[in-house]
């Protein structure tokens, strides 16, 4: 099979965690992947990936810079997203904002509500066990900063939830987690998209 292109968005945040995080599900999964690092618009078409990550970071900063003219890289994201619902996408934190809340005109590429900072300031970060609907098992939820879901619409899909409340979402191949899976020693999410990926490429 050939090898899985996984595109970074490199705008903010913490995108290297995500680099070893999907080489440790690499290594897991047995699946092999290319890791194409995106920050302009031209980056996106020359890589022409299977799969894309949002990571975490500041959503403000990640909107003006990845709307300014010198990157231009969001807008012709959220086109690939929507272009093709089949497409995985894995948003964390400021990443499913962006998911969730586009601010672009376009309709929201998760079938959720989502407020942001909801969670507290930097000093109300925790981690806790949560229970990944999408994984079938537990999991290490890792939350700075975190936004929090308002409401799922009906093509939300529960993927993880914190006690009664719901942490992940996805509609179609869009998973919305509001914690940081990357920054945690399991690379259960991160597998999810690559074994998902590399599903929908052999069936192509």
């Amino acid at each position: 099979m050939n090898v899985l292109r996984i595109g970074l968005v490199m705008l903010q945040g913490a995108r290297h965690v995500h680099v070893a995080a999907l080489e440790r599900a690499s290594a897991e999964s047995g699946i092999d992947i290319e890791i194409i690092e995106l920050r302009k618009a031209s980056d996106l078409e020359a890589a022409d990936p299977h799969a894309i990550v949002l990571p975490g970071g500041e959503s403000t900063t990640m909107r003006l810079t990845g709307n300014g003219p010198a990157s231009a890289l969001l807008p012709v994201i959220f086109e690939w997203i929507r272009d093709d619902p089949s497409r995985p996408v894995l948003g964390t934190c400021a990443g499913a904002i962006l998911l969730s809340d586009p601010q672009d005109g376009g309709v929201p590429m998760v079938d959720a509500a989502i407020d942001r900072n909801a969670f507290g300031t930097q000093a109300d970060s925790f981690q806790t066990t949560l229970e990944a609907t999408a994984l079938q098992r537990e999991f290490p939820g890792v939350f700075i900063r975190a936004p929090r879901f308002t409401h799922a619409g009906p093509n939300g899909e529960v993927a993880a939830m914190l006690g009664d409340e719901v942490v992940g979402v996805r509609t179609g191949n869009r998973l919305a987690l509001t914690f940081h899976p990357e920054l945690s020693s399991d690379a259960g999410f991160h597998r999810w998209l690559i074994e998902t990926t590399s599903a929908l490429v052999a069936e192509a």
